[in-house]
């Protein structure tokens, strides 16, 4: 094996050798620069399989660095070391491509951490970086998401996932680790709106001992169980605001104090989120933090839904239909023409997920070796094939208003139960309603 070459540029005498030092222990050669055009020069003489720039050089600034490696060398990882708190410079940096950074004074085991993960990079390049065989699909968009997905993987700039729900934003997320120098380590991913607001803090954080009621023993956090993986924050819009703060400081610092601890304890962990919400415009209604928005979304992938894509339906259903012949052990009848154009032509607002809810139900329900169109029981009319005039909201003649409401109600409560596979905390949030209002309505209707 050769032995790591990395481009160290930083204009003090004190950091150069420091860095040299510790990468010098790790079996990592070095050449140095004290300005950018001495790193120019040397990047042109020869390749780098790392490159640590400090943001503020004497002719110029380490985000040009970064920019001209993305042009001209985008095999070489460049991470930047930014004056301490200054996390506007290091999410430009990210922005602009930078593999990682770390804050001065320098942490020697942060630093360690990013030059394993930038190393790890090079030695994964014959890795096959495509996912289409757990990401289907053949349309421009289905491509274009994977090769995003791929650049992605090499960064661990955090990414911000969004999309409608059953899209497959934890499947993304998952990718993103799966292909990247992380992949060793855990993948955690937390739906934060299943955890009890009063056990938030413990759950991300951890505890020790005795710190409240019910503690009997020292327990670690998602933070700590992610540790050199990633922590992948699913519907992160439903976190409440005293956790956003909390959260804020532990990404920023890279660094977690359990409940009832006194000492921070230091955390390397890649932050992905996501959520079907408009994190936007619940940050210009004051109900999502502004700086902890700018923090996880340095970089948004927006994952399409099912209506975007109609002509990846077919490869879709066939690879679900495979799926529950396996784990039925039968073969699959198959699907009619007719029944195909059926589900191109239904809007799918669950996405993906509902497909797999609808192609199960279609199997149970079918008696011969095809499935029809009547199988698959699509809720009709189709909600997207309503008039424009508005004529399909008012209920037929004889028909009490109340009965009417009442039966469009119960509809859109079990297709939203059926959306999200009988979770009622995530059906409430899909229709816009309270979990207690949701039980209400439950019960009202005779649906619990």
């Amino acid at each position: 094996m050769t032995t790591p070459l990395a481009l160290i540029v930083d204009d003090e005498p004190d950091i150069r050798e420091l860095l040299e030092l510790t990468l010098g222990r790790m079996n990592i050669a070095t050449r140095s620069a004290a300005t950018l055009s001495e790193a120019r020069a040397l990047l042109k003489e020869q390749k780098f399989d790392l490159c640590l720039t400090d943001m503020r050089l004497p002719d110029g600034n380490g985000l040009e660095l970064v920019e001209m490696i993305q042009a001209n060398h985008v095999e070489t990882p460049v991470a930047v070391i930014t004056a301490h708190g200054n996390m506007e410079t290091a999410v430009q940096a990210l922005k602009a491509g930078a593999f990682d950074f770390v804050s001065k004074p320098v942490d020697l085991q942060a630093l360690r951490n990013l030059v394993s993960g930038a190393i790890k990079l090079g030695d994964s390049t014959h890795r096959d970086r495509r996912s289409r065989d757990t990401l289907l699909g053949d349309s421009a968009v289905m491509q274009t998401i994977r090769h995003t997905i791929a650049k992605l993987a090499r960064s661990q700039a955090p990414v911000y996932i969004s999309g409608e729900s059953g899209t497959g934003k934890e499947l993304v997320a998952n990718l993103i680790h799966s292909r990247g120098p992380r992949n060793d380590r855990p993948f955690v991913p937390v739906n934060c709106g299943a955890i009890p607001g009063e056990l938030m803090e413990s759950e991300f954080f951890g505890h020790r001992k005795g710190s409240f009621t019910g503690a009997i023993s020292d327990k670690e956090g998602l933070f700590q169980a992610a540790d050199g993986g990633t922590l992948f924050l699913d519907e992160v819009a439903e976190l409440p605001l005293h956790m956003q703060v909390k959260l804020l400081r532990a990404i920023q610092e890279k660094a977690v104090r359990p409940v009832g601890e006194q000492k921070e304890i230091s955390v390397d962990v890649r932050i992905l989120s996501a959520t079907h919400k408009d994190l936007a415009r619940l940050v210009e209604r004051g109900d999502f933090r502004q700086d902890l928005y700018y923090r996880i979304n340095v970089i948004e992938l927006k994952v399409p839904s099912l209506r975007q894509r109609r002509e990846d339906i077919p490869q879709l259903a066939e690879h679900i239909l495979n799926k529950l012949a396996e784990s039925h052990q039968e073969a699959h009848p198959m699907l009619r023409p007719d029944t195909l154009e059926a589900l191109q032509r239904y809007s799918f607002p669950g996405n993906v997920r509902e497909l797999e809810n609808i192609l199960e139900r279609a199997l149970t329900l079918c008696d011969g070796e095809q499935v029809t169109p009547e199988d698959l029981q699509l809720p009709m009319p189709d909600a997207s094939a309503t008039t424009d005039s508005g004529s399909d909201s008012v209920p037929p003649e004889g028909v009490q208003l109340e009965d009417y409401l009442e039966k469009v109600e119960r509809q859109a409560i079990l297709q939203a139960l059926e959306q999200t596979d009988n979770n009622k905390t995530a059906a409430a949030r899909l229709l816009g309603i309270t979990f207690r209002a949701m039980r209400y309505r439950l019960k009202k209707l005779g649906l619990e």
